[in-house]
């Protein structure tokens, strides 16, 4: 889409929100709470708004406030309310490319707000725990946060990754029309670097008129070692990898398509 010449301010709001799920089996009781410690550890509230800091950076935009807090017995939350600064338009893009990795973050950051909650959680009975964060980054104006995904992405170990992208309400250009959204998208995957592609599996429901965008991601290979907390897959026998293995799996499933699978013979 060519540049818009508006009347006035940039008035669409841009959000994308998005959760990720990563799974580990923690057998014993001692090890699940080791499991637990340890992501409250690696995402507690300082080094979140570090990230959320970054992401900041990237869509171009200031920092006006941030709220934090570290939750007992487990989890935490950071809130950024976020305000558009003036930024050369050679700086904004929304065109449909990855943005930067973790190491390679630059430019500037912008408005509205960007939040992130955990949820780390273990199953007493069968060894399964996991972890989510749900992430949300709303902006107005020109940049789309879809810029800061890719960094996102890079930023946490994910098993599994459900995002939605809408644009709403209206800007209206210096002919008084109105326009519902001001740049080209066919798909979020777009927006993803190409390791990030080739290592998911990836599921699109759009719903173009309406400007709603819906990408569901899986990843396709399993190294049992990733999954294990506490012990190597060299401590098990073949069994029990292959037990494991399909617990793992069976959970991965379930998040994907948000429903509980039938256990035992169909």
């Amino acid at each position: 889409m060519r540049k818009l010449k508006l009347h006035g301010f940039n008035n669409l709001t841009k959000t994308l929100s998005f959760n990720i799920y990563d799974i580990s089996y923690a057998e014993s009781p001692a090890h699940r709470r080791e499991y637990i410690e340890y992501i409250d550890e690696a995402y507690n509230a300082e080094r979140l708004t570090g990230i959320l800091t970054d992401v900041a950076e990237i869509i171009g935009a200031t920092i006006l406030n941030v709220a934090r807090q570290n939750y007992d017995p487990q989890g935490s939350s950071v809130t950024m309310l976020i305000s558009e600064e003036p930024i050369g338009s050679e700086q904004l893009s929304n065109t449909e490319a990855p943005g930067p990795l973790p190491e390679a973050v630059v430019g500037h950051l912008d408005k509205s707000h960007i939040t992130v909650h955990t949820y780390p959680e273990s199953h007493p009975d069968h060894g399964i725990s996991t972890f989510r964060a749900d992430i949300d980054v709303s902006t107005c104006g020109r940049v789309s946060p879809l810029k800061a995904l890719n960094y996102l992405i890079h930023s946490f170990e994910s098993d599994i990754v459900i995002m939605d992208y809408r644009v709403r309400g209206f800007t209206r250009d210096v002919q008084g029309k109105k326009h519902f959204i001001d740049h080209k998208i066919d798909s979020i995957q777009n927006y993803l670097s190409r390791d990030t592609r080739d290592a998911y599996q990836m599921i699109d429901v759009n719903v173009y008129q309406e400007n709603i965008f819906h990408t569901k991601m899986m990843l396709k290979e399993i190294d049992l070692d990733d999954y294990l907390f506490g012990i190597g897959k060299e401590a098990l026998t073949t069994a029990g990898q292959c037990k494991i293995r399909a617990q793992v799996q069976r959970e991965m499933l379930e998040m994907f398509y948000g429903r509980n699978m039938r256990r035992g013979r169909h």
